[in-house]
């Protein structure tokens, strides 16, 4: 990994019972920033706004989160530990980031894909520690609400009886072998997140997002199959259609092939399983319903969303987008950002125009 100069890298010991990985720029005597990435990436994700945030007056540190990259100390096997990926515990690990740095707050936490509600409830539950929140590409809709014993829909057995029988890409990450079918896919594992990243992306023309309706079987399966998948499909499979051309790839300058390879070589040490446990802990009730206890809490410090305007991830979770922003969930929402020309993966895609973004809700942090 070749890092931009200006951005150092250093390992942090005793965190929550990790040896945490980060990349950090700017002054340790500024105000801290904290970037969460999500999955399947790593602190490198944040490489083309470190330096420009850090040029703000931040001290800018990225994280290589729980079962990621060159973090330690976490339990990787699908039946080993599953419950230390449950999010409580993610926000903690980000807490004890922050006392690890000699700090005792946040100025401004942001989190994208999978890191977005990991800031969001790091934002919920310690307010007096994270000062403000941006949130990218997952709209945060708010701790659940009470299980009142009244049964639920079955979403996976509605999404198999339809006609084109299909599954959720997250019980699809669920599944034991979902580790494996990445690891070794028939393309090769560079060429598997080649593919991803580029379905994901605003370079594929599929990505027209538009809302959905509700949280129905039939409803969720007008999303692309990278998010509902054919039923026997695995992720490999789904992606391999969309690989960009010879040409495409050597003209994508947001994600060069050697930037690449830093993913594929990482993951190919690490395995997928530690950030596929974030996933089982979100979807089993025994897990993710402990988030239950703070329903009807708000955010309640400066909050804005960042998304490209290409991307799925905004309207996956039907309605979240919109009460995302009222005062359900947020009580100091500061604004609504897509950026054009960019897909899921904003940040890289596009990275001034994030910076952009973030300059302006953070110099409106005094108002």
């Amino acid at each position: 990994m070749k890092l931009p100069d200006g951005i150092r890298t250093r390992d942090l010991p005793g965190i929550n019972g990790l040896d945490m990985r980060v990349l950090e720029a700017g002054d340790p005597a500024d105000p801290l920033m904290l970037l969460l990435h999500g999955f399947p990436e790593l602190a490198w994700s944040w490489r083309k706004v470190m330096l420009p945030l850090s040029a703000l007056g931040y001290h800018v540190v990225a994280p290589d989160q729980r079962g990621y990259g060159g973090t330690t100390g976490w339990d990787g096997r699908y039946d080993g530990d599953v419950r230390s990926f449950c999010m409580m515990n993610l926000a903690r690990d980000i807490v004890c980031l922050v006392a690890a740095l000699g700090q005792d707050h946040v100025a401004a936490l942001v989190g994208h894909d999978f890191g977005s509600p990991v800031a969001a409830h790091c934002a919920l539950l310690r307010p007096d520690i994270f000062r403000s929140v941006a949130l990218m590409s997952a709209p945060y809709g708010g701790p659940p609400a009470p299980d009142r014993g009244q049964a639920k829909p079955d979403l996976d057995a509605a999404l198999a009886a339809l006609d084109r029988p299909r599954k959720h890409y997250q019980w699809y990450y669920s599944e034991p072998q979902a580790d494996r079918d990445m690891l070794d896919a028939p393309q090769g594992l560079h060429d598997f997140l080649r593919a991803y990243y580029h379905a994901k992306s605003a370079d594929w023309p599929g990505n027209r997002p538009f809302p959905l309706t509700g949280w129905t079987a039939g409803e969720l399966a007008k999303l692309p199959t990278y998010y509902v998948m054919d039923r026997a499909a695995t992720m490999p499979e789904t992606v391999a259609p969309e690989m960009p051309t010879a040409e495409q790839v050597a003209t994508c300058d947001w994600l060069p092939d050697d930037e690449l390879a830093v993913y594929a070589e990482t993951f190919a040490r690490t395995g997928f399983q530690g950030g596929l446990n974030w996933y089982r802990c979100a979807i089993d009730p025994n897990i993710g319903g402990e988030m239950e206890l703070f329903h009807g809490r708000t955010i309640d410090v400066p909050c804005t969303f960042i998304a490209g305007a290409s991307d799925w991830g905004i309207q996956q979770s039907p309605g979240a987008l919109d009460v995302m922003q009222g005062p359900r969930v947020t009580s100091d929402f500061r604004g609504l950002h897509l950026i054009d020309g960019a897909g899921h993966w904003v940040q890289q895609e596009q990275p001034e125009a994030v910076v952009a973004a973030l300059t302006g809700f953070l110099n409106g942090l005094g108002t």
